[in-house]
């Protein structure tokens, strides 16, 4: 009995911790949201919908850039740091897109990730940038969108595990996208069960991002605590 009277007193202090914190995370700053979109097609239906699912997202108050990895013409990684295979080429424009993508990725307080499904795989623009900059994944939320015929879970769960590897959280379910089903010929959305998806994806990423974030910085400032894994990324914050 005195068991059972100790654990609905452990609940219901749960239950208000819980209270105060989704209070503080309404209350508190805005949360930025950094989209990156990993095809490399002009009129890819996966960056559509990470479109979407920020601008959704804006409903509670975040704030949101997109990252086209198609644009960026990131070399590919070398661990050694060089950006370019080839010594004589001119690397100023790699090294520019670095810094800007290092300054956007330490902007942001929670990631979408979206790639199209090829061969059951991520596109090689995505794994080429989770390769580079997996640094800035620890303590964050992050979103998939994948566009697939079958569905894209093996995609969903190779992005999830790199995520996983680098100390990110990730929402437990994705959002899948087959184009020619969803949007008409004119690019809007038809699917209502993607559009529910895609608010879905929005509320949840801003309402657990925002909590998640801020408790790993705060973890990052107390020096008292020791006993977390944020403790390990102090010298990487200040």
């Amino acid at each position: 009995m005195v068991n059972i009277i100790k654990s609905q007193v452990q609940i219901q202090s749960l239950k208000v911790s819980q209270a105060d914190n989704q209070s503080e995370a309404q209350q508190g700053d805005t949360i930025n949201i950094l989209g990156i979109a990993g095809s490399m097609r002009q009129q890819s239906y996966s960056t559509r919908t990470l479109r979407m699912v920020l601008e959704e997202a804006k409903k509670y108050d975040s704030k949101s850039h997109v990252l086209e990895l198609r644009k960026i013409n990131l070399p590919v990684y070398d661990p050694n740091g060089n950006t370019s295979n080839d010594p004589s080429s001119n690397n100023n424009k790699s090294d520019n897109s670095l810094e800007g993508i290092i300054t956007a990725l330490k902007w942001a307080d929670a990631l979408v990730l979206a790639s199209p499904d090829y061969h059951g795989s991520m596109s090689g623009g995505m794994k080429n940038f989770l390769d580079y900059f997996w640094e800035d994944f620890a303590g964050k939320t992050f979103g998939y969108v994948i566009a697939s015929h079958e569905k894209g879970l093996t995609v969903g769960d190779q992005m999830r595990t790199a995520i996983r590897q680098c100390y990110g959280w990730s929402m437990p379910y994705n959002i899948s996208i087959n184009g020619e089903k969803d949007f008409d010929s004119k690019g809007n959305l038809v699917n209502t069960t993607l559009a529910e998806r895609i608010k879905m994806l929005a509320r949840d990423l801003v309402t657990y991002g925002t909590l998640i974030r801020r408790q790993f910085l705060r973890d990052i400032a107390d020096l008292k605590i020791s006993d977390t894994f944020a403790s390990h990324y102090r010298d990487y914050y200040n």
